[in-house]
């Protein structure tokens, strides 16, 4: 996700006074407190989902497959009290039953039938396999979405709706497990008015018209996914096909599908930036693993982001595309990164949200280098640093931030730039074979999966050899940066060079491999590199010989590091 000039704007949410609410067809009923909280897995939501044809009152069918063995004996699922629950029932197929379940202003509990005993459920394997078909919790409701659905006429004045879930905003109109943790399968089956079209996670499996002229449209997407990223789109949008690319890298077929949807004034405009778009695929895939999905399509969309990284279906925001080229070329490689890192790959927790954003990040980097040179991406760095060192946050708060609640909040100059350059410090430390073979380790661990970060401090131990506590530790698990700083001596009869360092008045000690650049009276430069110890005072003799009288001493002449260096 990329952030626009309001990327930090968070909608107020809608707050509910009602009771909590137990409904059935038969009786009232309250759930017992001590029903137990462990949630089971869901495997797939299938959404059927029955759009206006003006104002802002959705019908939702929503289906939860959930994983066997089911061990829990209730499960929540994430909706918000504008949501009208008109029936909740058990059953994947035609057979079904009605279910018990409470009803609050942001969850329907739901309970599961206790599982048979072992002769039960031997009995009832020779009748029925009733167990597996009472797998599934259906959930009918509707309402206007207070937030997560965006409902709304564009500038011609025509109905529009796009998902925007992230970070916790999906239970505004799907039922669901609101959960980085929880990823699942998705199918939406929406059904839209004439002249939308409707795009969604996954693989378009087709399109019917009723009589009365309404379009139903089936997605579906087979790899799990987050809750954050299950979007629709449906507006007058128009496609541009880009045409198969990373052939040989995509993971579910021959070749990454990739296309653009815009609204029909700017599709004369396209592909524009988009035409890198099957370079961006390629040079990842290459440098990561395959493509993830089934498709990769880029939309003119709602959003209050700059760009959201939707699984298979990214979102940018509409003024995006009021230009001539649409959508920049780094905010397509920062989005197109999270296929990768976000939605292949998520956190576990909010408070590892770096895993994403300082990836994505970091990757668009990697794109600028890879397609425009060494000067660009280290003009990109510089970037970065200085944001991070002016940024109050990456002073008060670090990366790894366990204490702050709203993960809204945790999208800041620690998550994104502090990530992003740590990151390339990171390489920097390793050298890039035993870098990215530990990025690609880790990426196949975990794809399709969550990993917090010590998962990937493993598996960069793994690939250097090197133990790297130490370095994840000072930078993701503490605020600021290293600031320095710094005396020399000379020896002129051994030609020695001493560099004398002092540090840890504010963040505390860094453990810091320099590279020192040391310029003489001829005018010759030369570079070494030395460690700096996690100390408050040191002094190195640096390494070789320095015969003519030094003139000038610089610490990380490049600036690869987050640190501060000052004489004196």
């Amino acid at each position: 996700m990329t952030g626009s000039a309001s990327r930090m704007h968070t909608q107020s949410r809608r707050g509910f006074s009602m009771r909590a609410i137990v409904t059935n067809a038969t009786a009232c009923l309250t759930l017992a407190a001590a029903l137990s909280a462990q949630q089971p897995t869901v495997q797939r939501y299938t959404y059927r989902i029955e759009l206006p044809d003006s104002g802002r009152h959705i019908s939702v069918d929503a289906q939860a497959a959930l994983s066997a063995p089911l061990i829990a004996n209730t499960v929540a699922f994430d909706l918000d009290g504008a949501m009208h629950v008109r029936a909740v029932t058990l059953g994947c197929g035609e057979q079904s039953e009605n279910a018990r379940f409470e009803r609050t202003a942001t969850q329907v509990r739901v309970a599961i039938p206790p599982a048979p005993s072992r002769e039960a459920a031997r009995e009832a394997a020779r009748e029925a396999p009733r167990a597996d078909a009472m797998r599934c919790v259906r959930l009918a409701y509707d309402g206007e979405p207070a937030d997560g659905l965006f409902i709304s006429t564009d500038s011609a004045g025509r109905w529009t709706a796009f998902g925007d879930n992230f970070p916790n905003r999906a239970r505004y109109w799907l039922a669901g497990l609101d959960d980085p943790s929880h990823k699942a399968q998705v199918t939406f089956v929406v059904t839209a008015p004439a002249g939308r079209t409707v795009v969604a996670n996954g693989a378009l499996l087709g399109t019917t018209t009723d009589a009365a002229g309404r379009v139903t449209t089936t997605w579906r997407e087979d790899r799990p996914i987050p809750t954050y990223g299950m979007v629709i789109a449906a507006a007058p949008l128009v496609r541009h096909d880009l045409g198969p690319t990373a052939c040989g890298l995509a993971e579910v077929a021959a070749c990454v599908p990739q296309m653009v949807w815009t609204a029909p004034e700017q599709a004369r405009f396209m592909p524009g930036h988009f035409a890198r778009a099957g370079d961006i695929v390629e040079f990842f895939a290459r440098t990561v693993g395959p493509f993830p999905y089934e498709k990769l399509g880029h939309l003119q969309s709602t959003t209050r982001w700059g760009g959201m990284e939707n699984p298979s279906a990214i979102f940018y925001f509409d003024r995006a595309f009021r230009t001539p080229n649409g959508a920049g070329e780094g905010l397509i490689a920062h989005e197109t990164a999270h296929q990768w890192f976000g939605d292949a790959v998520t956190e576990r927790e909010w408070a590892h949200a770096w895993l994403s954003e300082g990836f994505a990040t970091f990757f668009a980097a990697l794109w600028t280098q890879h397609a425009h040179g060494d000067s660009a991406y280290r003009a990109e760095l510089a970037q970065m640093r200085a944001q991070v060192i002016a940024a109050p946050v990456v002073a008060q708060r670090a990366v790894i931030d366990s204490v702050e609640t709203d993960p809204n909040a945790l999208l800041n100059a620690n998550t994104y730039q502090k990530g992003g350059f740590v990151l390339s410090m990171l390489r920097e430390q390793l050298g890039d074979s035993a870098f990215f073979g530990g990025v690609r380790a880790y990426y196949a661990a975990y794809r399709h999966a969550n990993a917090m970060t010590q998962d990937l401090q493993l598996a960069l131990e793994r690939s250097s050899g090197q133990p790297l506590g130490w370095f994840f530790d000072q930078w993701l698990r503490r605020p600021g940066w290293a600031e320095v700083r710094t005396s020399w001596m000379w020896d002129a009869a051994s030609g020695r060079l001493t560099l004398t360092a002092e540090q840890g008045t504010r963040f505390g000690a860094y453990r810091l491999p320099v590279t020192v650049e040391v310029t003489d009276s001829t005018g010759v430069r030369q570079r070494v590199t030395v460690l700096l110890e996690a100390r408050e005072r040191q002094s190195v003799i640096l390494p070789g010989l320095f015969r003519a009288a030094p003139t000038s001493v610089t610490c990380d002449p490049a600036r690869t590091l987050l640190a501060v260096f000052r004489a004196m």
